[in-house]
């Protein structure tokens, strides 16, 4: 980390709280309105830490632990979309507040998705950060091929015990692999940023709750209730960055979002960067979400 970086982590408070019967560990900054910002897998709240102190001149900066991941509680139920989602909509309500602009990457995108089509009275603005919607994901991981091949170590996850038992033995390969083979830039992840990925997913039980959230979405009854059901519409305006060298989520997958999101909305691929898209380029992703976070002329320049 930069001078700068240390100077703003001794301003994070780290705190718990009790959201939808559990404990989650959070991390915060700043005053004003509330800007949740929601992490994929296999991370954790530092995947922000570009984030933190960029937003949190202007807003109340808050970054949990998902539900089974680092300092956060880790039961062995709760890993479905709907509960997942209640975690953060009772976060919002616990902090103290009604509603939030929430920003999504990866699994922490698809709460958010649900978030804004179950609950879209408790966001102001929703922004995603490669992360499709996850009956889109559902659909073309069932049906496109290529998107298959992309994903195919979630095909590997659905296996009980064996996936968990071969992470935690080669965790330090697991997680190096995980962040270098699917960035672009690939200077983003230092052995110290390894280290401290490795740390947080070999707390006890956080590998086995990481592998849930995807066990749990392709559950046979979660897929055939909701495969082709259609979503009701995003309601909020919305902003989607996407690093257009993702190797994992093929930005294909913001085509036809005119059908998803009722709303104003805005698609920005992010040149020469890989899935980790707000590690790689955070002056690039800062700049886009206070653009979009702070213009009140944003929906309607939006064509």
């Amino acid at each position: 980390m930069t001078v700068s970086e240390f100077h703003s982590e001794s301003q994070w408070q780290h705190h718990f709280i009790e959201a939808n019967r559990i404990r989650l560990h959070y991390v915060t900054q700043g005053d004003g309105e509330l800007v949740l910002l929601l992490h994929g897998f296999p991370e954790f709240w530092y995947s922000w830490r570009y984030q933190i102190p960029a937003l949190a001149r202007h807003y109340k900066v808050v970054v949990p632990d998902l539900r089974g991941y680092n300092d956060s509680e880790k039961p062995t139920h709760g890993y479905d979309l709907d509960t997942l989602t209640a975690d953060i909509r009772s976060l919002i309500e616990n902090l103290g507040y009604s509603r939030a602009h929430v920003v999504g990457h990866d699994w922490g995108g698809a709460i958010a998705w649900n978030l804004a089509q179950k609950f879209p009275q408790h966001l102001n603005r929703l922004a995603l950060l490669s992360a499709p919607h996850p009956q889109r994901f559902a659909q073309e991981m069932l049906s496109n091929l290529d998107q298959l091949r992309r994903n195919w170590h979630i095909l590997a996850f659905q296996v009980p015990g064996v996936p968990e038992w071969l992470i935690q033995l080669n965790l330090r390969t697991f997680i190096r692999n995980m962040f270098q083979e699917h960035a672009v830039r690939k200077g983003a992840f230092s052995e110290e940023n390894a280290q401290i990925y490795q740390r947080a997913l070999s707390k006890p039980g956080a590998i086995a709750a990481a592998l849930s959230y995807y066990r749990q979405l392709f559950l046979p009854l979660n897929w055939i209730r909701n495969l082709w059901r259609s979503p009701d519409p995003i309601a909020v305006p919305t902003l989607v960055l996407w690093g257009d060298e993702d190797s994992l989520l093929s930005h294909k997958l913001t085509e036809g979002l005119d059908q998803l999101i009722a709303a104003p909305f805005r698609v920005k691929l992010i040149p020469h960067c890989g899935h980790w898209i707000q590690q790689e380029a955070p002056q690039t992703v800062n700049r886009e979400l206070l653009t979009f976070l702070r213009s009140p002329a944003w929906e309607s320049a939006i064509e």
